[in-house]
């Protein structure tokens, strides 16, 4: 039995802190480089795992050396992988990340070369899918996740989007999952102007029982019984905002595990991808229970 089953992208990430941006035929010297497992969803079950909640990932990887370090990661952290499919064919995805050092926050370029066909719906082990309380998804992987998402629903499961920009047959998706935790950008792109707390009636509207906007610096925002919630961000040191998102995300799915208020859910969420921020690349920087728990604390200590 499993907490939470997850389906989306992976990919490995290469990350380069660095002083200033270079310019168009400019050489400069990144100040830390490191490698790390990436990806939405697998990111958010390796924060569940560092909680204690039982996880495991459908995905494709390659058969070659960045596949094998993902799997590697995985287990290390705990994550099932025994639905994950690897595909002897296939190149795994990367990601380059830029990290500016003054501000942590960063840009992406993310290859998706893989030379075999994406995973397809025969590939989701429906046994997992019968054997989690949640399913995860970033709306990628659309021959594959709209079958599973309606084969979870059936089977009692609740399903969470993370949808950082709009992806195929969105409006179809938004009105298959349970929780829509979604960002700021993606509601401009994807609704057009407007504020908070529109677009979180829009989210509510199309069935969503707690729908939820990520800001970044300035917190989020969420809707249950038609009562909005701001929760502001933590005040941290901030290194690299990298897998900041994630880690919300995985945060807030371990908040629903353990049936905890939305109050609850928001604040634990926050303070858990504050402390990653502290630390460069969406993995190195996942907190634990004791050190989110501590945080909390001293937060309402200096309230």
């Amino acid at each position: 039995m499993f907490d939470c089953v997850g389906l989306g992208i992976c990919a490995v990430d290469f990350i380069c802190l660095l002083s200033e941006y270079p310019g168009l035929d400019e050489k400069i010297d990144a100040e830390t480089f490191s490698l790390q497992g990436g990806g939405p969803v697998p990111t958010a079950l390796v924060t569940m795992a560092h909680f204690g909640a039982k996880t495991s990932y459908i995905g494709v990887v390659g058969d070659d050396e960045d596949g094998k370090f993902l799997l590697y990661e995985f287990s290390h952290a705990g994550v099932d992988t025994s639905a994950t499919i690897i595909d002897k064919n296939g190149i795994t995805n990367r990601a380059f990340i830029w990290v500016d050092k003054k501000s942590g926050k960063k840009s992406i370029v993310l290859t998706q070369d893989r030379s075999s066909s994406p995973l397809i719906a025969d590939e989701v082990s429906r046994r997992h899918l019968m054997s989690t309380k949640y399913m995860h998804i970033d709306g990628r992987e659309t021959q594959a996740v709209f079958p599973a998402v309606e084969f979870a629903r059936e089977n009692g499961v609740e399903v969470i989007l993370d949808a950082g920009s709009p992806r195929d047959r969105m409006d179809e998706l938004l009105g298959l999952v349970d929780y829509p935790v979604v960002s700021e950008a993606f509601c401009r792109n994807y609704f057009g102007k407007g504020s908070y707390q529109n677009y979180l009636g829009i989210l509510k509207d199309r069935g969503a029982r707690y729908a939820v906007i990520t800001c970044g610096e300035r917190g989020s925002y969420a809707i249950d019984d038609g009562e909005i919630y701001h929760q502001p961000a933590f005040n941290v040191s901030v290194m690299d905002t990298t897998g900041a998102g994630d880690v919300f995300h995985g945060a807030f799915i371990y908040g629903l595990i353990q049936g905890w208020q939305l109050k609850e859910i928001m604040r634990f969420s926050a303070a858990a991808a504050a402390l990653k921020c502290t630390k460069i690349g969406g993995r190195s920087g996942i907190p634990d229970l004791t050190m989110v728990n501590k945080l909390l604390s001293q937060k309402e200590k200096n309230e």
